[in-house]
């Protein structure tokens, strides 16, 4: 990451500024949740200091995959499902490069599934972007891989058959590292998450809850307004008592290898009982309860990063593998590598 002290950007200021990292117009719906997001990455960016020749965001296909055309960065939209490869080739032959990579829910969890599970197994260091509309906006409404049972769409008339995809369930599945959530209308806490995602070293992966106005109008109702946050949603903070609420009533404690909801002064229960978030234990199951919470069963939706935890890096260990293999050997790269052996001249 740079120092921006002494940086003096193209807007003429002495560190960077949100419009630094802006190009185009975006060409959304109105009211589409990428709208917020990208607004969001831009301030972020801009917090962060990265300088934008410094930085690369990847797509695949999709709404959400326009979003490198937006960014005056390095970027690539690139094809379905393949976001997450691409994003690897760039940070392994460049690790000084920061990389984004975004996605929505039917380009990163179906056609490139396999890769994202793969990105987390191997802790590539990459900022992986999860925008969640649970549904398919490009290709006009057919249901995604994150579209719950019963939900009926142009590809499913009648409904859905499928159980799907909980995209933390797959990241800590694949032995994830990183794990955070986010509401696209929610800016500020959006832009700390982002930032929290870029300080993390390893694969760290940031579900976005958004709206899609014209194909699934209102998926994500119950935490998308400052007030249904208040009475549905908790925001996790690493070392914090888990309460949440309009007026903080309510708790989580931990009951056997599950949770509960508490209230705050009845049978004698203080803040002090009240369990502590930990995102940086190694051991994800309580983490995992919390990113699981708030899908009709009486818990809310966390929000937050929900697990932060240290391992090697995919790209540092690639980086270190040939050092080290370079160091042992008689050639250090291709031109020497053919003069290892006999040499003819031909005239």
């Amino acid at each position: 990451m740079a120092n921006n002290t002494n940086i003096i950007s193209p807007s003429g200021e002495n560190k960077w500024g949100a419009s630094d990292y802006k190009k185009g117009q975006p060409r959304w719906c109105p009211g589409c949740g990428d709208h917020f997001f990208l607004a969001s990455l831009h301030k972020a960016m801009a917090e962060i200091g990265v300088e934008p020749w410094n930085t690369a965001v990847i797509s695949g296909i999709g709404c959400s995959s326009r979003l490198p055309h937006y960014m005056a960065t390095y970027g690539m939209n690139t094809i379905h499902g393949r976001a997450a490869a691409i994003a690897t080739g760039a940070k392994v032959t460049n690790p000084q490069l920061t990389v984004w990579q975004v996605s929505g829910d039917g380009d990163g969890l179906a056609i490139g599934g396999n890769h994202f599970i793969h990105a987390n197994r191997r802790n590539i260091n990459l900022n992986m972007i999860l925008l969640n509309n649970r549904i398919y906006g490009l290709t006009k409404g057919q249901y995604s891989p994150t579209s719950p049972r019963g939900f009926v769409s142009k590809s499913s008339p009648y409904g859905t058959v499928e159980d799907p995809f909980r995209p933390a369930e797959l990241c800590f599945g694949a032995r994830g590292h990183f794990f955070a959530r986010t509401v696209a209308t929610d800016g500020p806490h959006t832009v700390e998450v982002l930032k929290a995602a870029n300080a993390h070293k390893g694969a760290s992966v940031v579900e976005v809850l958004q709206n899609c106005v014209i194909f699934n109008n209102g998926c994500h109702d119950a935490v998308y307004n400052k007030a249904g946050r208040a009475e549905n949603a908790i925001y996790v903070e690493h070392g914090k008592p888990l309460i949440f609420g309009k007026d903080r009533e309510y708790g989580l404690m931990q009951e056997g290898f599950g949770l509960k909801v508490v209230k705050l002064g009845e049978n004698g229960i203080t803040e002090k009982d009240i369990l502590v978030h930990d995102a940086h234990c190694l051991d994800n199951t309580l983490q995992l309860k919390l990113a699981l919470m708030g899908n009709g069963d009486g818990f809310p939706v966390a929000l937050g990063v929900i697990r932060d935890v240290e391992a090697p890096t995919y790209d540092d260990a690639v980086t270190a593998q040939i050092e080290e293999v370079k160091a042992a050997k008689k050639y250090h790269n291709f031109t020497e590598l053919l003069e290892t052996n006999d040499i003819w001249e031909v005239k």
